[in-house]
């Protein structure tokens, strides 16, 4: 970990490794800004992982707030750092990845079935004709629609229908050898984000068909998105993707 002084504080730069959740290991980097009444006033804390969702990360934020409060008064850090490593798994399975537009959703119809839609990010394809193979033949057996984009290097998957189906799928790509690693050998799907996970909105439109699309620039990538109601979605999780 780093520290370094601040006019108005002490900041700490924690990285801790979480090993086997979500079926790899999680790279968590922790600040803590200290106010100097530190430790009467509670630290500002910042939570990143490129292997958890943003909303994922506010998550574990909250909770490490909540568990701060309990130390008012007392030198925290080091039990915050302890606790976030022993409790990361419970928090991250109460998480779930969603939308901003899912926030009106109650949480009973959170977990109704019916017609969902699933965004991922994938990171790299180095077997690319094999991996979108493979992607396609998921999506017809499990009858679902929706796009797998290229942009750049950005790679997105969109996809719709039946929710059971939708948890299918995320089992598949997970747990099925469908790239290969640096020596061309056959491995799982490890650096995959579950960007969205919601039901299906009045405003969204209803993908007919699964297709591969290469998009030459922002703009045409923009416009698919728009055509089906996904302005919001494209939003808030894009622009991020191309910094």
């Amino acid at each position: 970990f780093n520290i370094f002084s601040e006019t108005h504080g002490i900041t700490f730069r924690i990285q801790i490794t979480v090993k086997e959740l979500l079926d790899t290991d999680v790279l968590l980097k922790l600040l803590f800004h200290l106010p100097v009444n530190y430790p009467s006033i509670l630290p500002d804390i910042s939570v990143n992982s490129d292997q958890l969702t943003r909303a994922q990360c506010m998550d574990v934020k909250d909770k490490l707030l909540e568990q701060a409060k309990k130390h008012l008064s007392e030198p925290m850090v080091h039990e915050l750092v302890l606790w976030v490593q022993q409790h990361l798994k419970n928090i991250i399975r109460q998480s779930t990845p969603v939308c901003s537009e899912k926030t009106t959703l109650s949480r009973e119809a959170s977990t109704e079935d019916g017609i969902w839609m699933l965004f991922l990010h994938l990171d790299h394809m180095r077997a690319k004709a094999k991996y979108v193979k493979t992607v396609e033949k998921w999506a017809s057996d499990l009858k679902l629609t929706g796009r797998l984009m290229f942009m750049g290097k950005i790679i997105l998957i969109l996809l719709q229908g039946d929710r059971s189906n939708i948890k299918e799928y995320l089992i598949l790509q997970k747990t099925s050898k469908v790239d290969v690693d640096s020596s061309r050998k056959k491995c799982k799907e490890k650096m995959i984000s579950v960007l969205c996970e919601t039901k299906i909105q009045p405003q969204h439109a209803r993908f007919q068909t699964f297709e591969v699309k290469d998009y030459s620039t922002v703009h045409e990538l923009q416009k698919e998105f728009e055509a089906a109601g996904l302005s919001a979605l494209f939003s808030e999780f894009v622009p991020a993707l191309l910094k």
